[in-house]
């Protein structure tokens, strides 16, 4: 059960916003929770849509290994909706259900490139706490990826940071759509909905 429910949107009344949540129903089917609790405080709501607008949807970095950086992520901090949310947004963004499910081992699977692992294995040090990344990481995504995409790496990771601790401290209700893509992709891996479901 979440500790703090969110809102009904016609308990939202900022325009902005509800254009903002609209555009989630449009491209994921559904608005997010988290984002419903946090129009509590619509400047929040309204400045996290945008800063995530920013670090998944813009950049040279490909969408699919963004949403696989922020699942990989979201593994490490063991935030199991989030988990959930990544594995259908990498769905969305074309990654297969063989390759989502696999990422659990990215470092040997044939699906993954040399760079993807790079980036993920990144990704994994950077979500543990206390954060394992080391220099010998950024050699390696160094190889693979240019500083301004390196930079788009670590946001991706950082704002999962971000969303691994609100989603986990408030319990958040994890919506049906992903909870489905998280079963048919992540769950034989062990991923379970805890405390989300």
């Amino acid at each position: 059960m979440p500790h703090m429910q969110p809102l009904e949107l016609d308990q939202i009344e900022d325009a902005d916003l509800q254009e903002r949540l609209a555009h989630y129903e449009r491209t994921r089917g559904f608005i997010p929770n988290s984002i419903k609790t946090m129009a509590r405080r619509p400047n929040i709501a309204r400045q996290f849509t945008a800063f995530n607008q920013v670090i998944l949807y813009e950049g040279t970095v490909p969408e699919e290994l963004k949403m696989l950086i922020s699942l990989v992520s979201s593994v490490a901090s063991g935030c199991q909706y989030c988990q959930s949310h990544m594995a259908n947004l990498s769905s969305i963004y074309k990654a297969s259900d063989e390759k989502i499910a696999a990422v659990w081992e990215f470092e040997t699977s044939e699906l993954f490139s040399d760079a993807e692992r790079a980036a993920l294995r990144l990704a994994l040090h950077s979500g543990y706490l206390p954060n394992e990344a080391t220099q010998e990481d950024f050699d390696e995504v160094g190889k693979y990826f240019d500083e301004g995409q390196v930079v788009e790496i670590v946001a991706s990771i950082a704002l999962f940071g971000f969303l691994n601790r609100w989603n986990d401290t408030m319990a958040t209700q994890l919506e049906d759509l992903p909870q489905k893509v998280a079963e048919r992709t992540i769950a034989p891996k062990g991923w379970q909905p805890g405390k989300h479901g």
